[in-house]
Formats: C-alpha cells, structure tokens, sequence
C-alpha cells in the first residue's frame, strides 16, 4: 500500500464522471476503480453516497465485492447544512454509512461562495466545518477536506480562506486540499499561494482543473511549493477542460523528481491502465497523451528517425517501456530511410540496402495520391511484402462485387452485397445484408471466405473513418477510407484511396482479411 507521506489521491469516479458524455454504471465504477487499484494509488473517491443512488448502490456494493489491495476507498460529500447538527444532518449520515474509512468533505473557502451560494455566514460556514469534521473523526472516520475555490478565495480574502484551512485541521481533518475550482491559476502564482498555506501548519493537498491547461503544471508547482497530497483523474477526465490527468501526475513526479509512488511493476501497468479505464468508459483515449497515448513515443520526422536508429534517447524522454508503452515509427512522405528501416524491423522485414529506398520512393509516391500509413500498418506490411518479393500477397482473387441499398415499405433501409471471387481453385458467390453498404460487403466476403479459411469467424471491425481528400482540381476529390480490425488477439489498420467511398472501402477491406489469413499462417496463392 501507498505509504502515508504522500498521497496519490483519483477523483475519476466522483469528479472525471462529471465530464459531458461520460456515464458510468455501477459496474463500470467497480471496474474502473479495480483498475486503479492494481495500478497502487493510494486513495480511490468512489462518489457521493446519499446525493444519487448510484453512489449510494456503488458503495454498498464495493463492501464485499471490491476487495482493494493498494487503495483505500474514500467517501464524498458535503459539510453539514447550516443550522443543522452534523450528527442529524442524512447527508452527513450518508457519509457514516458508506463503510468508508475515509471521507473527503468539500467546504466553501471563498467568501463570496459562502455568503451567495450557501445563503450563510461567514461564521457559520466555519461552524459547519468545524462540526463537520470532529464528528466523524469521532466516529473513526479519516477526514481531508475539499477547500473549494481557494485560490479565488485567497485572492478575495485572503484571512478568510487561510481561517478556513485552520479551522479544518484544527478540527482534526488530516488534509485540507486547496481547489483551484475554476481552473484559471498559473504555476508560479499558485505555487506563492501555496507556500503561504503551508506556513498556518496544516497539511497541504492540492486539486487542479485544467481550465488554463496547466493543471498538471499546478499541481507539480504546488508539490515543489510543499502540499503532500495530489488529486487527479485518469486520463484528465472531468468537467469543462477536465482535471489534472493522474496518469501524467505519476509519471513526472516518479521518473522527473524521483519520488517512489508506486512499484517499477505497477509503473509499467499505466498504459494499460489509462487504455482499460478508456475502454469501460467508453470515451476514445487521448492519443497525444503524455506517457500512455498511443502517439506518446511515435516518430515520424526522418530525421527523428535517423537519430533515433543510433540513440531512442535522443528523441525520447524516457525509456516507454518503464510506464508500458512502446516507441512506434510512423510511416509517411516524412519518412527517410533510416524511418522505413526501423519501422521494417518493427514488423520483421530487413531492409537494409538499396529496398529500403525503394520502399521510401513508393510511400511517398502512395501518399502524394492520398494514402497514410500512419494508422495502416497491416497496408504498410503488405506494401513491404509486394516490394521485397515483387508479388503481391494475395489469397483470393476477386472477379467482381456490388452493393444495392433498398428502402422497404416500413421506411427500413437494408444493404445487400454480392461477391464473385476465386479462392483455393474455386468460384464462389456469396450475398451478405448489413446496415449499410461496406457492412454488407464485409459481411458478403467473408460469407464467401468462411468454409476455406474459418479464422475469419474471429475477425471484426472495430472501426471505421473516412475521410474526402481535396483534389488538384479543386472540386475533383477522392476518398480516404481508415479501418481497424481485430481477431481478438491483435488489431491492426489498412487502408483504401479511391475516388468512391464504397471502392475505398472495400479496398480496405481487401487488404484487412489478408493480412488476417497472413497472420494466421496461411501462405498466399501468389
């Protein structure tokens, strides 16, 4: 478990579930929170129990089916109501109930919130928190306190949102978190604010918004400024511009300012970590993300490339493997020799020598016409596989294909597909139906594909982009067609140019159930 000196505290349940579009059921937060608890944080905010009944249900469930090794689960919610006693307020007894040995309670440390929002004094809000806090000390609950809008509040008045930090420690909270609650603060403003919060004797935890995109910045200057106690979401989910991303958070203060959060192990589980989060969330993970994106450790540049393939080091800022993630060169009219080479050796191929230079003339050639093999390595290996041998892969040969859309009398719309192509000495005619015209021809070619080769019951696609590629003519355009498909083993992306989107597609498509046989140890006819 995470040692007591410092905290790694994630709001993603509570504080990233309040970005629009994301919804998380019950389940959904018994995952999440089980990922992050393998990754070893050190306190997990399931939500605010008694507000919905989502929270409420989430944590009567996490009591026996959780079962946290790292973390300890912790309870949100509010300081009592004005002119009620903490014992008697259902909100506060909420909090009691949760099972939780930790609650964070979110108090008003801004003057004017105070007297506007809450309709209260200014006495009277200390009070609140005051009570708030020695009552569930005094039922053996652990308690930080939310310091809401403090650094707005600082600046308004600034002996009020310091009385505020007293009044809470005082009363026995273990760490009053200072909220920059609208996001707006900068670094070196923050970290003065800080400092001065420190001198009352507290201890200091922070909690940023990403408003002005410096909420890793923030927090990172309010750790060097003394605050012990960092709060974050995974992958920077949360409200508006979201809240300080965790996995960034870990990332620099572990590797850039030695501090030992987590094991080396549970390190090299945050790309994972930050994926698996992405995927029950359902919300597309952030590919430029510092230290677990996908393009985090990409090179495209040739002469990134160039260096790269005497020192990774030289482009890089750290080893990717030490958080998960793997260095990947991209493919592109940017490539240079020394990018088509390293990318070969990613995939297998030697193309030391006068191919690799063919290979560059090729992509280039390719790109100019509207090609990317950035997000098409299946297409660049089978690109590869033509140019080495000078055939290209193939395992069935195509005699024609055509779709038709049908509006019906009910007002449904229903493709249909229809395939002739040889394969294994045969003629085979195949009719598939999807909702939509590639759906269908999908579906059609590997009906027609199935009985010979039954590895393509596996394979699906995972998605699907297009994209309309201005022409040299102005009005002229042709059509870019991205897919991604997966055996449930590994993913892979292929690529279509056309000048119609069905013929882009199916182009696509061709090439995605080959390189599915290839894999799957098939040798192709010619």
């Amino acid at each position: 478990m995470q040692g007591d000196a410092f905290h790694v505290y994630d709001t993603t349940l509570r504080d990233g579930s309040q970005q629009e579009g994301l919804n998380l059921s019950v389940d959904d937060k018994l995952a999440v929170a089980r990922h992050l608890d393998a990754l070893g944080v050190g306190f997990i905010e399931g939500g605010w129990p008694g507000a919905n009944p989502k929270d409420t249900e989430f944590f009567r469930r996490a009591r026996t089916e959780l079962g946290l090794r790292n973390a300890q689960l912790t309870a949100f919610g509010a300081t009592r109501r004005a002119g009620v006693k903490a014992a008697d307020d259902l909100q506060v007894a909420a909090l009691r109930d949760s099972g939780a040995s930790v609650v964070t309670l979110v108090a008003k440390s801004h003057d004017r919130h105070v007297e506007l929002a809450l309709r209260t004094t200014l006495e009277e809000n200390l009070a609140m928190i005051r009570d708030t806090v020695s009552h569930l000390r005094a039922e053996g609950r652990r308690v930080f306190l939310d310091a809401e809008h403090f650094f707005d509040g600082y600046l308004a008045n600034r002996a009020y949102a310091l009385e505020v930090v007293r009044t809470a420690a005082e009363a026995g909270a273990d760490v009053v978190a200072l909220c920059d609650t609208n996001g707006g603060m900068l670094p070196d403003e923050l970290a003065e604010v800080v400092h001065d919060v420190v001198s009352v004797g507290a201890r200091v935890g922070i909690h940023c918004h990403d408003d002005s995109g410096c909420a890793v910045a923030n927090t990172l200057a309010a750790v060097r400024a003394g605050a012990t106690h960092v709060q974050g979401c995974a992958n920077g989910y949360g409200e508006r511009s979201g809240n300080a991303n965790l996995f960034t958070l870990v990332g620099n203060l572990q590797l850039k300012r030695g501090m030992r959060l987590v094991s080396d192990e549970q390190l090299a589980l945050m790309t994972r970590t930050a994926h698996a989060v992405s995927e029950v969330t359902n919300v597309a993970p952030g590919s430029q993300q510092p230290y677990v994106g996908l393009s985090a450790f990409a090179h495209k540049a040739g002469l990134h490339a160039s260096a790269i393939k005497v020192d990774p080091d030289l482009y890089q800022h750290i080893d990717p493997a030490a958080v998960g993630n793997d260095m990947r060169m991209l493919v592109s009219s940017m490539a240079g020799r020394a990018s088509v080479e390293l990318k070969g050796r990613e995939l297998g191929y030697d193309l030391s020598g006068e191919r690799a230079g063919a290979v560059v003339t090729k992509v280039k050639e390719l790109e100019s016409t509207g090609y990317t093999f950035e997000a098409a390595d299946a297409s660049f290996e089978l690109l590869l596989r033509e140019e080495l041998t000078g055939v290209r892969p193939r395992h069935f040969d195509v005699e024609s294909w055509r779709t038709i859309v049908e509006r019906r009398p009910d007002g449904s719309m229903v493709s249909e597909a229809t395939v002739k192509l040889y394969a294994k000495g045969e003629r085979i005619i195949a009719t598939g139906e999807g909702n939509g015209p590639v759906n269908a021809l999908d579906n059609a070619l590997r009906l027609a594909l199935g009985r010979l080769y039954p590895e393509l019951a596996r394979m699906e696609l995972t998605d699907y982009k297009v994209r309309i590629l201005e022409g040299t003519h102005g009005t002229d355009a042709r059509t870019r067609v991205l897919i991604e498909s997966s055996d449930g083993e590994r993913e892979w992306g292929t690529v279509g140019v056309e000048d119609n989107v069905i013929a882009a597609s199916w182009q696509a498509l061709e090439e995605a159930v080959t390189y599915c046989l290839l894999h799957a140890g098939h040798e192709p006819a010619g």
